[in-house]
């Protein structure tokens, strides 16, 4: 049997590469320009390795009774990773996926194919526009990892932006994002003050050394109408092989401080990651 060879393809956006894992059957990495986007392993499709990933699937596990199926919006598909991981946990999902890069997708589902009845339609068209089009109360989750290279689209950073996701989701509905920054921590602050706005409930998963400002980092924003489960979500969080911490309440309004919501005008990229933030060896 011969061993998978990696592939590489010009993309709307870039060059994107998928690199075989030596040490996983059917496990691939797929980076744009040098920046690692997704991992997947099409046998273990329940595997996240990025740490990121891996705490959006702990809050997306708390999200409602285990084995229950969602209606998930996903806004940036990358190689399908949480679509698969959703498929896998919550069988009979319904999952639509938002991806900007036609040429990514084209890639992703030719070499890294769906499996049958995966309840996964993807769809080539940009985030925004398509939030902005969905039916009202449509969604049980909007789950947006959009990275325009490596920086979220001053576009889906606003407080506009926000209020399509919460017209989107039903009443019980979670709104998650994985969000990047540093100290001071503008953008970050900034993002929640645009859902503090419109949600009653809000929490933050992110490493402490990234909350204390020692690095840049990922975040994980939640948004409800009801209560998020942290009990759950923290203990899963605490024990992750990547250890994480979850803010909600006191402190984190502690956090946003004077921030305030950013109305389209205004609205910015996050910021640039500094070099080799997000590389790989």
């Amino acid at each position: 049997m011969s061993e998978p060879i990696p592939v590489s393809r010009a993309v709307d956006h870039g060059t994107a590469k998928l690199m075989p894992d030596v040490d996983r059957d059917r496990a691939w990495l797929l980076t744009v320009d040098g920046a690692p986007q997704s991992y997947v392993d099409l046998d273990e499709p329940e595997h996240l390795e990025f740490e990121y990933a891996r705490r959006l699937g702990h809050a997306l596990d708390v999200a409602a009774e285990p084995g229950g199926a969602l209606d998930v919006l996903h806004l940036g598909g990358g190689a399908l990773t949480l679509p698969r991981y959703v498929a896998a946990t919550r069988p009979g999902s319904r999952q639509d996926v938002i991806e900007a890069d036609r040429g990514l997708l084209d890639l992703v589902t030719e070499h890294l194919p769906l499996p049958p009845g995966s309840g996964i339609t993807p769809h080539a068209a940009d985030a925004r526009a398509w939030l902005e089009a969905a039916p009202a109360d449509s969604a049980d989750v909007v789950l947006a990892d959009v990275f325009g290279g490596s920086r979220v689209p001053a576009h889906l950073t606003s407080l506009d932006y926000a209020r399509e996701a919460e017209r989107v989701l039903r009443p019980h509905g979670l709104y998650l994002a994985n969000l990047a920054d540093a100290a001071p921590f503008t953008f970050l602050r900034s993002q929640l003050a645009n859902f503090t706005a419109l949600f009653e409930h809000l929490a933050l998963i992110a490493e402490p050394a990234v909350l204390r400002g020692r690095r840049f980092g990922n975040a994980v924003l939640l948004a409800s109408h009801t209560p998020l489960n942290t009990p759950a979500l923290t203990r899963r969080t605490a024990a992750d092989a990547f250890p994480a911490r979850v803010e909600e309440g006191d402190m984190l309004k502690k956090f946003i401080g004077a921030a305030r919501p950013i109305a389209d005008p205004d609205a910015v990229p996050s910021p640039e990651p500094p070099a080799g933030a997000f590389g790989i060896g």
